[in-house]
This record gives structure tokens, C-alpha cells and sequence, in this order.
């Protein structure tokens, strides 16, 4: 029987708080015009800080994701066989992506058309158009369900190579790996592939994630899912980003300096296989890279603690993030009809939603197998009582 790994406390706190922050970040995206494209919902008039909060986000908010998704398989290769390991990924990812799929996406398409005031009707009679072409062109998407069917296929991809990676004879070859980065004092080595995905690929397939043509995305987060897997066999990874992390964070904040000067100052090369703007993309992902290790290094520093909160939060996390969008777009799109300030409505909006998610996760789903199941939870197990007098 394989042991139990070592619970990583601080790799839980940032999956929390990453979630947590999707609240604030497509919050702010009503507020954003920018090349990330429009959401949902639209206020009238755009905040150009909260633009700059978007773009700084999705440096490395979605890399996080991946990277901590693939820490996450390796624990859990670690107590099951392969043929558990996919039948615990079907029912984590692929029914939560079909149950939202068809309940939670529909109804932040249907505010999006009311919101551009291409439709008129009720819901219940837009709900069959749901169904009517595929985005761009139709209406059915998976809206930021996305991740969860990438992470799906990622799962299964990358299962043979996992399987092989916990073989004796391959871990020395990632051992040889943590060896020659210690030597070399230069984690940011693997930022080489990512900034040539993002310098090659980028320019042709800007990021619209619908999995069969999003290859600068498919291979972007398949290496990050890939390095979380990775980062995890030897502990040795962790501790070389823990004595590098002042040289990490200087890089981090110089090169995330360079980037918003550029988004500030309106001087972005224009989308082309030019050397300008594939060097600007492979900067973007070498940025990245940096700001997932920073990150990385700061939680194993001050958050690897186990907390009450923790244990709440962990649970909570996944179904939060399949309810919370379809919330934030059903508060914002009448906030944003109100006569008052961005700043305002920001609060109101995402304070809203932030309670409302909670709300949904309390009140249906948290107790209701049912509904646990439909969220990917494993089902709440009726405690044992044992009566005392008749025992021997």
C-alpha cells in the first residue's frame, strides 16, 4: 500500500486564494477594453487601472492554476493506481464541465446578448439558442469552464508519462534535473520553452479557448502542468526557488515593470510574426515563469500553515470557482446600469458576488449530495453511531 505524502499547506493556500481573486479579476474585466477581449457584461465606461489589474493578473494567474493542478496529480499518483487516477479525474472534472456546461454557462450568454442588446426575450426562451452554432459565430461556449476541460485533457495526456515518471529508473532523471539546477543556481532555465510557445505560437492563435484550435494555450498549459508535476518529485526544486528567491523577485518585478510601461504607455508591437512582437510574447512568458516561482517561494515561506479556514476553504474552492462567474455576471450587468462611479460599482459587484457564491455553495451544495456530485465533490458520508451498551 503506498504511503500517505506529506500535505502541502502552502501549494492548498494558493489554489485558495487564487480562486478567491476570480472574484475581483472578472470584476474588474467589465470595466476592461483591451485586446483580452470583452466580457459578458460591459460597463459604459472603462477603467484604465483596472485594465492594468487584468493584464497584470493574467500574466500568471491561469500558469498558477495549471502548475498547482499538476502538484495536485502528482499527490494524488502518489495513493492511487492509474485507473483510479481516471476515474477520479472523470468525476472531479468532466461532470462539473457538463453540469455547468448546461446550467451555469447559458445564463451569462443570455446577459451578454441582453447586455449588447442583441436579444430580447426571456430566458427560458433563449436557453434552446443556447444550443445554436459555437461561438464566435453561435452561442454555445464553456464559458471559464475552459480550464476544467483542459485540465481534463491534460489529465489524461499526460497520464503515461506521469505513470512513467514514478518509475525508480526515471526518477533519476529528474533528479539529474534538480542536481543541475542546483549547481547552476538558474531556475529560471525552464522559462526557455514557455517564452518560445509564446514567441512562435502566440501570434497566430491568441488565445481563444476552445481546445482543438488554441495550440499556443494547449502547450503553454500543458508545460505548466507538466512543471507542477515535476516540482513536486524532489524537494530539492522547492528549496533552490527558496535561496534564489531575492534574485527571483528582483527579475519578477523588473521584468513585470517593462510590461506595464508598455501597456501603459500604449506601445504593445501590433499582433505579427514580427521580431517585435514575438520577442514581446517570449518576454511575456519568461514573465510568467518568474511570477509563478516568486509566488511559489512566497507561500512556502508564510503560508505553509494548517488552518480551520484552510479546511473550509479547500473544499469550497472548487465548486466556487464553477458558480462564481455566472454570479458576477447576473449582479453586474444590472450594477452596471446604475448612475454612479466605477469604484462604486466595483465594490458592489464584487462584494456581491463574493457572498452570493457563498451563498449557493452553503445553501446547495455544501450538505446536498446531489448537487456535491454535480460539483465534482466527493458525497458527504452518513456518520457511524455505535451504541455503547451492547458493545463487548
Amino acid at each position: 500500500m503506498k504511503s500517505i505524502p506529506e500535505r502541502r499547506y502552502d501549494l492548498d493556500w494558493l489554489r485558495v486564494l487564487a480562486v478567491l481573486l476570480l472574484i475581483y479579476f472578472h470584476t474588474a474585466a467589465i470595466f476592461y477594453r483591451g485586446n483580452l477581449g470583452e466580457f459578458y457584461v460591459t460597463n459604459a465606461v472603462p477603467s484604465p487601472a483596472l485594465g492594468v489589474f487584468i493584464s497584470f493578473v493574467h500574466q500568471w494567474h491561469m500558469p498558477m492554476f495549471f502548475f498547482l493542478s499538476g502538484a495536485a496529480a502528482w499527490f494524488s499518483l502518489e495513493t492511487r493506481t492509474a485507473g483510479q487516477y481516471a476515474k477520479e479525474r472523470f468525476q472531479r472534472l468532466f461532470i462539473p464541465f457538463v453540469f455547468g456546461t448546461l446550467v451555469l454557462v447559458p445564463p451569462q450568454v443570455y446577459y451578454r446578448l441582453l447586455n449588447t442588446r442583441e436579444y430580447k426575450a426571456s430566458y427560458l426562451q433563449f436557453y434552446p439558442q443556447f444550443f445554436n452554432g459555437i461561438r464566435p459565430t453561435g452561442n454555445f461556449e464553456w464559458a471559464h469552464l475552459w480550464f476544467i476541460v483542459y485540465l481534463f485533457v491534460f489529465s489524461l495526456i499526460a497520464l503515461p508519462i506521469f505513470i512513467y515518471l514514478k518509475q525508480q529508473s526515471a526518477q533519476r532523471w529528474y533528479t539529474s534535473i534538480a542536481t543541475r539546477l542546483e549547481r547552476s543556481g538558474v531556475i529560471a532555465y525552464p522559462a526557455l520553452p514557455l517564452a518560445l510557445i509564446e514567441g512562435l505560437l502566440r501570434p497566430r492563435w491568441i488565445g481563444f479557448q476552445n481546445l482543438y484550435d488554441d495550440w499556443a494555450n494547449v502547450l503553454l498549459y500543458l508545460s505548466y502542468f507538466g512543471y507542477g508535476y515535476i516540482f513536486c518529485s524532489d524537494r530539492r526544486f522547492g528549496q533552490i526557488v527558496d535561496r534564489q528567491r531575492a534574485w527571483i523577485m528582483g527579475i519578477a518585478i523588473a521584468s513585470m515593470s517593462i510590461l506595464v510601461g508598455l501597456w501603459i504607455t500604449d506601445t504593445v508591437p501590433d499582433r505579427s510574426y514580427s521580431p517585435a512582437y514575438m520577442s514581446y510574447q517570449a518576454f511575456r512568458g519568461f514573465t510568467s515563469w518568474c511570477w509563478v516561482l516568486l509566488l511559489l517561494s512566497l507561500a512556502r515561506s508564510h503560508l505553509n500553515v494548517k488552518t480551520r479556514l484552510l479546511q473550509y476553504a479547500n473544499e469550497a474552492s472548487y465548486p466556487f470557482y464553477i458558480l462564481h462567474q455566472t454570479v458576477v455576471v447576473m449582479i453586474g450587468f444590472h450594477v452596471v446600469q446604475w448612475n454612479t462611479g466605477i469604484l462604486e460599482k466595483f465594490i458592489v459587484i464584487s462584494t456581491g458576488s463574493l457572498i452570493g457564491t457563498l451563498g449557493l455553495y452553503e445553501g446547495l451544495v455544501r450538505r446536498i449530495n446531489f448537487t456535491r456530485f454535480c460539483l465534482g465533490l466527493k458525497p458527504i458520508q452518513p456518520q457511524k453511531t455505535t451504541d455503547q451498551s451492547i458493545q463487548k
